[in-house]
């Protein structure tokens, strides 16, 4: 009886411990979603869309709460069997997905001077008959600091920023929307833009570790290896990588002689010739002799407009930020990194580098504020709450480059995540992946990717999977109508032909 009488009271202080502990501890915040009916008119033929814009709560392996996910979701009313789903973000890292989703994907667009600076408001909201609406739901994603999303419970933002932990977020974050909205059998797809691919080939391999087979993968504006971005001390490869772009663009601003019949064509030319001459000629080091360097040099002026003294005198490296401010020095216009049709003023002629990126300066106000308004009117969000263009503002926003898989002798290594996109590939010999490139986006340039994929160490039934696309705009190809045009009928095509019949 004893025995009993003490189980009992054990049993009562542990209830009124777990009780107090519920007390104690604050209420999570509530997920919220507010639908709104929307439409988009493309071919001629109008698709209904039930959008859904709020946030939805993420839970951690062991279904433990961590996060307020913020997206916006389009179905289509009334759907076909079996409709494809594509989940779309931009990069940063640290980029909501506004960009994305009022350039091209969502069912309105804001119309921009391209490649002008756009006056004040009012800015234009129109139908996009741009966008892949009328063959797949489109969800848009923001990372946790960005938009609607942020941390919660026990969680902190450390927990999300860095290069696995955001893999890891949006990974579970697909597979719980998949579950909520009765998708798993969907066919599936990844988009991500500019830092978004790198993470795209990060998010393909965990879900296929997951069991979550992608039918497609769409790179826009990619970079898979970080080496080809920064000019590290004593790195030949981002001035080789960067090459081709330059030429793009001074092509385009008419700074070269001899253009030849077209842009691709041109591309090509230089292609080779920074193979074949550039790369061995910087692998030479102060071993090249003055005659070499002389020759090359005159090539590199013939190819950028920028004066073969100028090259010498850099030893035939010059980096991205000198390039902008040098092309168009003389005119006192410096051009754009996102995109390098835009020019815009020269504040210091004199100095070596750009101050600014006329591209970002041009339509950056068009689309917040458009973007805002569309986001607290047409999908009825509430104006209480806050959505964060990006992160960067965020307290302890600091981001994490390491990543599983890029460490050598106990020593980080360049990071890359071309090794996860290998390890989908070999493992899925059905997924495809879909590489948008603009000839003028000197921020992720398209010779980067190409030297990522050409390194690819799989046999080729594995690369032909990879497919190339072209269009003569910068980073965000879409803000240029015929590329945006371009960029719809080639995604249009990849999920058409990825999704099984």
């Amino acid at each position: 009886m004893k025995i009993r009488i003490l189980i009992f009271f054990m049993f009562l202080t542990g209830f009124a411990a777990a009780q107090e502990k519920t007390e104690t501890e604050p209420e999570l915040p509530k997920a919220q979603v507010f639908d709104s009916k929307q439409s988009v008119v493309i071919d001629g033929k109008t698709i209904s869309l039930n959008a859904k814009a709020g946030t939805m709560q993420l839970k951690d392996e062991n279904n433990k709460p961590i996060a307020l996910f913020g997206f916006t979701a389009y179905f289509k009313e009334n759907p076909e069997k079996n409709r494809p789903i594509v989940f779309a973000y931009n990069g940063g890292p640290g980029s909501s997905s506004y960009w994305l989703h009022m350039g091209i994907m969502g069912p309105k667009r804001i119309v921009v001077d391209d490649p002008n600076y756009n006056q004040g408001a009012p800015y234009e909201l129109v139908n996009n008959e741009f966008s892949i609406l009328d063959v797949a739901d489109v969800v848009m994603m923001d990372p946790v600091g960005t938009g609607l999303s942020i941390p919660i419970g026990e969680a902190t933002g450390k927990d999300f920023w860095g290069v696995d932990q955001d893999i890891r977020s949006i990974s579970l974050f697909i597979m719980q929307f998949l579950k909520e909205h009765n998708r798993l059998n969907s066919p599936k797809y990844i988009l991500g833009e500019s830092y978004g691919t790198f993470r795209n080939a990060g998010v393909m391999s965990n879900l296929l570790s997951k069991g979550y087979a992608l039918n497609g993968v769409i790179m826009v504006s990619a970079v898979l290896d970080l080496r080809t971005l920064f000019f590290a001390p004593n790195e030949d490869l981002p001035y080789i990588v960067y090459l081709p772009t330059m030429a793009a663009t001074s092509w385009y601003h008419n700074k070269i002689a001899n253009k030849g019949t077209d842009l691709p064509s041109f591309v090509n030319e230089v292609r080779s010739f920074t193979e074949n001459h550039y790369a061995p000629a910087l692998y030479k080091g102060n071993r090249i002799t003055a005659t070499e360097k002389t020759a090359v040099a005159q090539k590199l002026a013939e190819y950028t407009g920028i004066k073969s003294e100028v090259w010498e005198r850099a030893d035939l490296k010059i980096n991205s930020g000198e390039y902008f401010q040098e092309l168009l020095r003389g005119d006192e216009m410096t051009v754009g990194r996102l995109d390098s049709r835009y020019k815009g003023m020269n504040i210091d002629p004199m100095s070596m580098n750009s101050f600014t990126d006329p591209q970002s300066d041009a339509i950056s106000p068009a689309y917040t504020m458009g973007f805002l308004d569309y986001y607290h009117g047409a999908l009825g969000v509430s104006k209480d709450m806050h959505y964060a263009t990006s992160a960067y503002s965020k307290e302890g926003f600091k981001w994490d480059w390491k990543h599983q898989g890029n460490n050598f002798w106990g020593a980080d290594a360049a990071v890359t995540t071309v090794p996860d996109m290998e390890d989908a590939l070999s493992k899925d010999p059905n997924v495809k992946i879909l590489i948008m490139n603009g000839y003028y986006d000197l921020a992720t340039v398209f010779h980067g990717v190409e030297h990522s994929i050409s390194h690819i160490d799989l046999p080729k039934s594995a690369t032909d999977r990879i497919i190339m696309t072209y269009y003569e705009a910068g980073h965000m190809m879409y803000t240029h109508l015929p590329s945006a045009k371009l960029f719809r009928e080639d995604l249009k095509k990849f999920i058409q032909d990825t999704t099984r019949k």
